[in-house]
């Protein structure tokens, strides 16, 4: 039987994204390894305030949990999308 996580050789192509502070947190998303390396900076585009945004996040860490590569990732304040709390209804 086939593993969708795994290439025919049995090598991860997944991890697991794990955020850990900022608009996304305690969010996880599946992404795609490449070269089987993780990214060491992601972005996300997430809807705040009925507004799209791009968030900018930055590894802290990456572990083995049970066979499957786990990454945490830290919100880079400065690089994302300015996020507006007062964001009126329309």
């Amino acid at each position: 039987m086939s593993n969708p996580d795994r290439d025919d050789s049995g090598t991860p192509t997944l991890y697991i994204a794990e955020f850990i502070d900022g608009p996304l947190e305690g969010q996880i998303d599946s992404r795609a390894l490449v070269r089987g390396k993780h990214a060491p900076r992601i972005s996300m585009v997430a809807a705040v305030g009925g507004l799209e945004s791009v968030f900018w996040y930055d590894e802290v860490d990456d572990r083995d949990m049970n066979g499957q590569r786990r990454v945490r990732y830290a919100f880079d304040e400065g690089e994302s999308d300015p996020i507006d709390t007062e964001v009126e209804p329309l």
